[in-house]
């Protein structure tokens, strides 16, 4: 039995998340896909971030991008609303916890002066080290009830996907997202390449759902992501079930649950059948799996330069 192990923002629980030396790390312990966000800047570029507004939890100011820049300090703004100069002043490096329970300051190693990435220094990243056997999961974050901080889902599908063309990664990648109308645009654009219906409770609405209303499908998530145009359904783990699995099989859905940290609650995933696990830890699952005899996947090591 093969079951994937997919790094969240590369190894949130083990360096910062969305960054560089994130992404970097879980190549190097080996992950089967290595999942990330993206959003667009002001000037239309394609940076990793998971919040629409900038985090005061995962970025702090530093500097302004220019003397006098008027909308300095940047924590806090929308990203849409700023420029790639711009975010790139933020320390990313340095996780800020707002909360006491803030379960990650505690084993996310710090990487002072780490700046938020451009996709393109991603797959320029992932080329270097040669991880073609790694699959990018690229998150495209849009909320469809946020239209004022969100990008037009068109273009930002259109911008994904030429830049994963540009890479030769259209192979090689997935498209994710909670808002399914990047689905049916995705399904349009690069048919061949694999696409993942994000859902929680939250999102079980129909302006979500590009207009699919679960109740016409008597409740069946997977049934309606497989009506979206998903080729993999990918839940919050505390919806998946024996009956949720059942269901996926039957739309003919792999299911890939999100985000598992503790191996007891992965080990009863694998006995469900799940086909991916996404997990903070890919130290953990890895454990989990030698455990069981699961095939692992190989750690990646950098070929040449990475040139970013």
């Amino acid at each position: 039995m093969h079951v994937e192990i997919h790094g969240h923002r590369g190894a949130r629980g083990l360096r910062p998340e969305n960054t560089l030396p994130g992404l970097t790390h879980a190549l190097e312990l080996g992950v089967d896909a290595l999942e990330f966000d993206v959003a667009l800047t002001a000037d239309r570029r394609l940076v990793l971030t998971h919040d629409l507004t900038v985090s005061a939890v995962t970025s702090a100011d530093t500097r302004p991008a220019f003397p006098g820049d008027p909308l300095y300090p940047y924590v806090g703004l929308p990203v849409g609303q700023l420029t790639l100069a711009q975010l790139r002043t933020l320390e990313c490096g340095v996780r800020l916890p707002q909360h006491p329970d803030d379960r990650f300051a505690a084993t996310q190693v710090p990487v002072p002066d780490t700046r938020m990435p451009t996709l393109g220094a991603v797959l320029g990243l992932v080329d270097a080290y040669g991880a073609d056997g790694v699959r990018l999961h690229v998150e495209l974050k849009s909320d469809p009830t946020r239209p004022d901080l969100s990008a037009d889902p068109r273009e930002l599908t259109e911008m994904v996907v030429a830049e994963l063309d540009l890479y030769g990664r259209l192979g090689g990648a997935a498209i994710l997202s909670f808002d399914w109308r990047i689905l049916r645009i995705a399904r349009e654009l690069a048919p061949a390449t694999q696409r993942y219906a994000l859902i929680e409770s939250d999102t079980m609405d129909s302006v979500w759902l590009d207009g699919l209303r679960l109740e016409d499908f008597g409740g069946d998530v997977p049934a309606a992501a497989a009506a979206a145009g998903g080729t993999t359904v990918s839940p919050e783990h505390v919806l998946v079930d024996e009956l949720f699995v059942r269901r996926a099989q039957a739309a003919g859905l792999p299911v890939a649950a999100w985000t598992v940290n503790e191996a007891d609650r992965a080990a009863e995933l694998l006995d469900l059948g799940v086909a991916g696990i996404v997990t903070d830890y890919p130290d953990r699952l890895r454990a989990l799996w030698a455990d069981r005899g699961l095939p692992l996947p190989a750690p990646v090591r950098a070929r040449r330069p990475a040139g970013v």
